[in-house]
């Protein structure tokens, strides 16, 4: 058996072409670089300076593409231990500094981020990627993922982003964000919400 662990590259800015490890297969699965480009190409004017939040992390490498392209700073919540051990190697590699990560439940400490940010001038960006498989019960993580949303009282909300099972039927509106668009990648899809002043 080869000891290849998994890898991917940070597409551009100023770690372009630097490696990243990925957890192993069977924890996490990395998002797709073509799903990766296509956001990244959509958000690319808006990250300089930005806060980026990764939810469900796993190696970091849609936060750390963010810092490579100047976000402000990253914060990271996964909570597999091995996948999150993997984050930590990778955050070093690029730009350890800019980089904050939890090892934490989601649910409970992207709301607390969030809410450490309320009263700051910085926009955020939220990026939100609930594992999920091809078995049937796993839409529970799905709904706990739009209350969250729902919840976000947040202003300085830029743009939030899920990545998620093409299939899922995502809500027009979720608390103050409303969808602006979805697009596919085959089995994943990224759906942008933004928020909505009242």
């Amino acid at each position: 058996m080869t000891n290849n662990k998994p890898t991917t590259k940070i597409i551009a800015g100023k770690y372009k072409g630097k490696v990243l490890e990925l957890p192993s297969l069977d924890v996490t699965r990395s998002s797709k670089a073509r799903l990766k480009e296509s956001l990244f190409n959509v958000i690319q004017f808006d990250i300089c300076d930005k806060i980026f939040i990764e939810s469900f992390a796993g190696s970091g490498s849609i936060g750390l593409e963010a810092i490579s392209r100047d976000a402000k700073r990253a914060y990271f919540v996964e909570l597999d231990r091995s996948s999150y051990k993997v984050l930590l190697k990778n955050c070093k590699l690029v730009e350890a500094a800019k980089c904050q990560t939890f090892m934490a439940d989601t649910f409970v400490q992207t709301p607390a981020i969030l809410e450490s940010l309320k009263n700051s001038n910085d926009e955020i960006i939220l990026y939100v990627d609930p594992p999920f498989d091809y078995r049937e019960g796993m839409n529970e993580i799905y709904e706990k993922s739009f209350e969250m949303i729902k919840n976000i009282e947040n202003e300085n909300i830029f743009l939030i982003v899920l990545e998620h099972v093409s299939s899922l039927e995502v809500p027009e509106t979720l608390g103050s964000f409303s969808l602006k668009k979805t697009k596919k990648f085959g089995k994943s899809s990224l759906s942008y919400f933004e928020y909505t002043k009242a």
